[in-house]
C-alpha cells in the first residue's frame, strides 16, 4: 500500500512558515529564470514577426545585416526584374530598394543619445509590409526632406512633433507623420526617401532590395538563379529566415545568462528546500517509525517524502510563473548586435518558457528533497518508536 498524496499535502499545510519561506526562494529563483527566457523570447518574437514569408530579403554576400550590406544599383535593378516577382493592383512589381543607417537621437528618459535605424524606403515600401498603419500624419512624400516615425520612436526618444524638424546628416528633416507597425522591429525605426537619404550620407549604394513573391513556393528557383548569376555576389534570404537571424546572437547571449544566474540563486534555494525537508524528518521520526509499523514499506516512505519536496517545487514555480507573467505589460530597449540600433520589445510568456520553468522547479525541489527522503526511508523502525 502506499502512502496517499494527501498525506504529504497535510504535512506541508502544517509547517505554514518554513513551506512559505522554502516556496518564497524557489519562486524568486523561478520569476528570474522565466523573466531571462520571456526576455529572450520577446527580442527574438519581435524580430521575427517583422518579417513575412512571401518576402524575399537580398544582400551582399556574406553579409549578416542590412547596416553591413552594399548593392550597386545595377545589381539591384537585376533583382528587381526577376520574373517571381509579385504585382501590385496598380501592375507595379512589388520590389523596393532600400537603404539602411544610423542616426542618434536623444532619449527622453534620461537624455542620452543612442543609435536609431533609419530606412530608406521606395514608394512601394509601404504595400510589402501590410503590418505598418500610419497613425498620425502621412508618408514621405518622394523627392522631398521628410522622415516618418515608429511609434516607439515617438515614445522614448525625444524627436520632433508632427510638423517640426530633426537634424541629421547635416540637413533638417521634417516630422510629416507617425506609424504603428505593432510588436515588430519597425517600430523601433524611422523612414525617409531612400533617394533623399542616399545622397545626405554620401553613400551611392542601396543595402537590399526587398520583393515579394509572386508564388511562394518559387523562392528555391529565384534563390538559385540570383545566387548564381555571375553579375551579383548577392545572398538571398526569406524575410522571416532574415529576422530570425538577426536575433538569433542576442538571443543566445541571454538565455546564457538567464542560466548562469539561475544556477548560482538556485543553489540556495536547494538548500533552503534540503533544510525544509531534513527538518520535516527530524520533527516526525516517531511518526515514521509508526508507519513502517503499520506496514508501509521503505518505498512508500521515500515516495511520500520526494512528493512533499516536488510540491514545494511546484508550489514555487507557479508562485514564480504567476509573478513574472505581469512582465508582459511592460516594454524596454535594448541594443541588437547586428545592427547596433536601439529595438524595443515586449517580454513574452511562451508555452515553451512555462514548462521550462516548471521543470526547473520541479528540479530544485526533487535535488533539496531527495536526500532527506532516503534518510526518513532508511530509518530503523525500533530506534524511530523509541525516539518518538
Amino acid at each position: 500500500m502506499g502512502v496517499p498524496f494527501s498525506y504529504s499535502l497535510r504535512n506541508l499545510r502544517t509547517r505554514k512558515l518554513t513551506t512559505f519561506l522554502t516556496v518564497s526562494g524557489m519562486g524568486l529563483v523561478v520569476f528570474v529564470f522565466s523573466a531571462v527566457m520571456m526576455l529572450a523570447e520577446g527580442f527574438t518574437k519581435t524580430l521575427v514577426e517583422t518579417g513575412s514569408y512571401d518576402n524575399v530579403v537580398v544582400l551582399r554576400k556574406s553579409s549578416e545585416s542590412e547596416v553591413q550590406s552594399g548593392m550597386e544599383r545595377l545589381q539591384a535593378s537585376i533583382v528587381e526584374s526577376q520574373p517571381e516577382v509579385a504585382l501590385g493592383p496598380d501592375g507595379r512589381r512589388l520590389a523596393a530598394k532600400e537603404a539602411l543607417f544610423l542616426i542618434v537621437l536623444p532619449k527622453k528618459s534620461s537624455g542620452k543619445v543612442a543609435n536609431v535605424a533609419i530606412r530608406g524606403i521606395a514608394d512601394t515600401s509601404l504595400a510589402l509590409r501590410p503590418q505598418v498603419k500610419v497613425v498620425e500624419g502621412r508618408m514621405p512624400r518622394t523627392g522631398m526632406a521628410e522622415v516618418i516615425v515608429g511609434s516607439n520612436i515617438a515614445k522614448r526618444f525625444s524627436v520632433a512633433s508632427v510638423g517640426g524638424t530633426i537634424r541629421f546628416a547635416t540637413r533638417d528633416w521634417t516630422v510629416v507623420g507617425v506609424f504603428d507597425a505593432g510588436n515588430t522591429g519597425y517600430s523601433s525605426e524611422v523612414w525617409a526617401d531612400v533617394d533623399q537619404l542616399m545622397p545626405a550620407f554620401r553613400r551611392p549604394v542601396y543595402s537590399s532590395v526587398i520583393f515579394k513573391l509572386r508564388d511562394s513556393s518559387r523562392f528555391d528557383d529565384v534563390k538559385a538563379r540570383i545566387e548564381a548569376d555571375p553579375r551579383l555576389t548577392l545572398d538571398v534570404k526569406r524575410e522571416t529566415k532574415y529576422y530570425a537571424d538577426q536575433s538569433e546572437i542576442m538571443a543566445k547571449f541571454l538565455r546564457i545568462l538567464g542560466v548562469s544566474l539561475t544556477v548560482v540563486f538556485s543553489l540556495g534555494a536547494v538548500i533552503g528546500a534540503m533544510i525544509t525537508m531534513y527538518s520535516a524528518v527530524a520533527n516526525r521520526t516517531g511518526e515514521i517509525g509508526t508507519m513502517r509499523a503499520l506496514g508501509f514499506r521503505r518505498r512508500d516512505i521515500l515516495g511520500a517524502f520526494i512528493m512533499e519536496a516536488l510540491l514545494l517545487g511546484f508550489i514555487g514555480g507557479l508562485a514564480g510563473l504567476f509573478f513574472a507573467s505581469f512582465l508582459q505589460f511592460f516594454t524596454i530597449s535594448t541594443l541588437n548586435f547586428q545592427t547596433f540600433a536601439d529595438l524595443s520589445f515586449s517580454f513574452a510568456l511562451t508555452p515553451g518558457t512555462v514548462w521550462k520553468s516548471m521543470a526547473f522547479a520541479l528540479v530544485m525541489g526533487l535535488t533539496g528533497g531527495i536526500l532527506p527522503a532516503f534518510r526518513a526511508a532508511n530509518m530503523n523502525i525500533v530506534e524511530a518508536l523509541r525516539t518518538s
